[in-house]
């Protein structure tokens, strides 16, 4: 067994890191930092005022990989933060405020599942991201078409449709990653 392994199975990937207080402290500050970093990365599109970023693998990785305690709080403490002034918001207004508000639900609703073993598998993981992105989705366009006015088909078309190629790519990716992660962990518990 490896010096740095947990004496236990951990629930996470996050809880295979060592020093349970600061362990958590550094994790969740670092979760909220990385959402904040990855509305830097932003594509912005002609017809939407939404536009593409690294945020939802951001959000839906971290939250597979810190579990329901770290991922609400980092969440929590990316939308706090952002509302008290920290520019690391992709766009503000309120037009895409619903899809920051999505990722503090998605984290928390993923983070929940991770907890109970759902994302540990590549089914389980793709699944996982799914429903988090759909999560998203459904916050981000009912706050753009209220900002908007738009009708929800309308909303739809601007804030869901343009992003489903990419958001697949994402949930590939991160599909891809997990389960190596899970292995290597196991690895490390031999």
């Amino acid at each position: 067994m490896s010096a740095y392994a947990p004496t236990y199975a951990p629930r996470v990937l996050g809880d295979a890191i060592p020093g349970e207080r600061v362990r958590d402290a550094l994790l969740t500050v670092g979760y909220a930092g990385a959402i904040g970093v990855s509305a830097q990365i932003a594509i912005p599109l002609p017809f939407t005022p939404v536009p593409v970023t690294a945020q939802t693998f951001v959000v839906l990785l971290g939250a597979i990989v810190l579990g329901l305690g770290r991922a609400s709080a980092g969440g929590a403490l990316y939308l706090a933060a952002g509302l008290a002034g920290v520019p690391w918001f992709a766009v503000t207004g309120g037009t895409t405020l619903g899809y920051v508000l999505g990722f503090v639900v998605a984290a928390v609703a993923l983070g929940w599942l991770a907890d109970r073993g759902h994302a540990r598998s590549a089914g389980s993981v793709a699944l996982t991201m799914v429903a988090g992105n759909a999560i998203i989705y459904a916050f981000g366009a009912t706050f753009l078409g209220v900002a908007l006015s738009l009708s929800p088909t309308a909303a739809l078309s601007t804030g869901v449709v343009p992003f489903l190629a990419g958001d697949a790519v994402k949930i590939a990716a991160a599909t891809a990653l997990v389960p190596v992660a899970w292995r290597l962990v196991r690895r490390d518990e031999d």
